[in-house]
């Protein structure tokens, strides 16, 4: 297997061990691979409610992959709260890696590292781990486990870490129905999703998905709804 894997994968078992996991971590299951130079625009909607407040986030993102295993993407996040106040949240740029030829191993691997900064705040947050996925018959699991640091003036330095897992059926390109499963300290969220994608000329694509996850580890309202669109090109 190759060695980047290894480091990546002996990296995130290390900060596994000391990190605390902690908050939401209801967002996008990533997938571990880079189309070849491609292109992308991206925009997610997540909208929580529990019991009576709802928050809005949303993320506006361009991205290109620089070769046929590294992307990048820059991200404007907005951010709604129980106030009805909206405006810019976080900056972001990610960098994603595929480890392994698709279909080479027995499971496709794929690296993650992102930071952010909060708007007109200095609070930061690292994001680092690993992204896998397993095709079994006409089925596909995808697990992402992420190490995150974040630190700044207003916040307690700490680490926590977030799981994510997606198991769908590939019904037909354009609807994968699905189970996904999110965990983290204090919260447990599962419940159905979708995905699918439309092929134009060439390697232009449209890709959609959503989720409805309910928070299931305490008693009360905490329900998640997110979505995303991807135009490749």
């Amino acid at each position: 297997m190759n060695y980047k894997l290894f480091t990546f994968l002996g990296f995130t078992m290390m900060m596994h061990t000391v990190a605390n996991a902690d908050g939401m971590v209801v967002d996008k299951v990533y997938h571990p691979y880079v189309l070849p130079y491609e292109q992308e625009f991206e925009w997610r909607l997540l909208s929580r409610q529990i019991e009576d407040k709802n928050y809005l986030f949303q993320r506006i993102g361009y991205g290109k992959a620089l070769s046929d295993t590294f992307a990048v993407e820059g991200y404007l996040i907005g951010q709604r709260d129980n106030s009805d106040d909206y405006g810019l949240h976080a900056y972001e740029i990610e960098a994603r890696w595929q480890l392994v030829e698709q279909g080479q191993y027995w499971a496709d691997w794929g690296a993650l590292v992102e930071i952010e900064k909060q708007h007109q705040v200095d609070i930061w947050e690292l994001t680092s781990g690993l992204i896998f996925e397993k095709e079994i018959n006409r089925t596909s699991l995808t697990m992402n486990l992420f190490v995150v640091y974040e630190w700044g003036n207003t916040v307690e330095n700490e680490f926590e870490t977030e799981f994510r897992a997606q198991y769908r059926y590939r019904w037909l390109p354009q609807v994968q129905p699905s189970v996904e499963l999110f965990i983290g300290e204090d919260f447990v969220g599962i419940g159905p999703g979708f995905m699918g994608l439309q092929r134009f000329d060439g390697q232009k694509q449209l890709k959609w998905e959503a989720g409805f996850i309910t928070e299931v580890s305490h008693r009360g309202k905490d329900h998640s709804f997110r979505i995303a669109l991807e135009y490749e090109f």
